[in-house]
């Protein structure tokens, strides 16, 4: 059996010190916009959803103001106040600007400034995948990990890479993208531009393009092939980084299940074959459902803390 999350973290939050702290987390991709009040155990409350589609249909400013609008919601629901704001949002990013490749209305988009004039708190953004790396050294599957590599295959593929016990950042914020490794040489357009990206072989988006229906409706075929691919990227970072440990969130990666990271493995295990990156290990991240919340949370967490 392939792992299953582990939520000891979590658990492992309770009774100690700054448990009393609440920030709003701000989960922001391609399908969905997903907003919570979440506290210093991971417990998430005052929940608000809506269709990214939908929201963006008058355009980024539209979009832009129905967040806030879901943040008012999920605040009012949640009572009481919060430190701040916390976002995780597609990439890429320039600084404080968003441009998720799935939601071309944002292109240059001042999230942070929007979220700020719209609600009247303080808001750090960082890329979602990043956010989920920080979330799951903090509550998840990489507690006391200093090395590890966490990425999210879902309707996009994105990635967040902790070294030294530091997440990496980059010179415009964008470190650890891995859904732009090539794994597929001559494969699949890609919508930064370029053929044979791992978002554009294996996220939901490109999946569902190419199959006509829904990822989660892959056949076994499709599902192994895209556990091999995402096993040969993570390989790739593995045996660059000199770490050990890959995590994998996202609805099409956990919605596959045991095949894709029984195929993953494999192929990781035949890629990594290093002295110090045999033996490095791909599984499933350790905070569940509620992964990408508590990765924004985490991400408003940091800020507090360099502060």
């Amino acid at each position: 059996m392939w792992p299953s999350p582990n939520p000891v973290g979590r658990a492992n939050v309770a009774g100690v010190p700054g448990v009393e702290e609440r920030w709003l987390a701000v989960d922001v991709g391609g399908t969905k916009l997903d907003v919570g009040v979440v506290d210093g155990t991971g417990r998430v409350v005052g929940r608000r959803r809506a269709a990214t589609a939908a929201a963006a249909e008058g355009g980024g400013p539209a979009l832009g103001d129905a967040l806030v609008t879901l943040c008012r919601g999920a605040l009012s629901a949640a009572g009481g106040t919060v430190q701040s704001v916390g976002v995780g949002c597609g990439g890429p990013m320039e600084g404080d600007l968003v441009s998720p490749l799935n939601i071309p209305v944002w292109q240059g988009f001042p999230l942070r400034a929007h979220l700020e004039a719209g609600l009247g708190l303080p808001v750090s953004v960082d890329n979602d995948a990043k956010a989920l790396a920080l979330g799951e050294g903090w509550l998840g599957a990489a507690v006391d990990v200093s090395d590890y590599l966490a990425m999210v295959v879902s309707t996009g593929v994105g990635g967040g890479i902790v070294l030294d016990g530091r997440l990496l950042g980059g010179a415009l914020g964008n470190a650890g993208h891995i859904g732009h490794v090539i794994v597929e040489p001559g494969g699949a357009e890609c919508g930064c531009g370029a053929r044979g990206c791992l978002e554009a072989e294996c996220s939901g988006l490109h999946l569902g393009r190419r199959l006509g229906r829904p990822a989660a409706e892959a056949p076994p075929e499709v599902v192994a092939r895209t556990g091999r691919l995402v096993g040969r990227a993570v390989a790739s970072v593995c045996n660059l980084l000199d770490l050990r440990l890959g995590l994998v969130a996202g609805s099409v990666a956990l919605g596959f299940g045991e095949p894709f990271f029984a195929a993953a493995q494999a192929e990781l295990d035949a890629c990594a074959r290093l002295a110090f990156s045999t033996g490095a290990v791909v599984r499933p991240a350790g905070l569940g459902p509620d992964g990408p919340l508590l990765g924004a949370a985490a991400v408003a967490r940091r800020s507090r803390h360099a502060s």
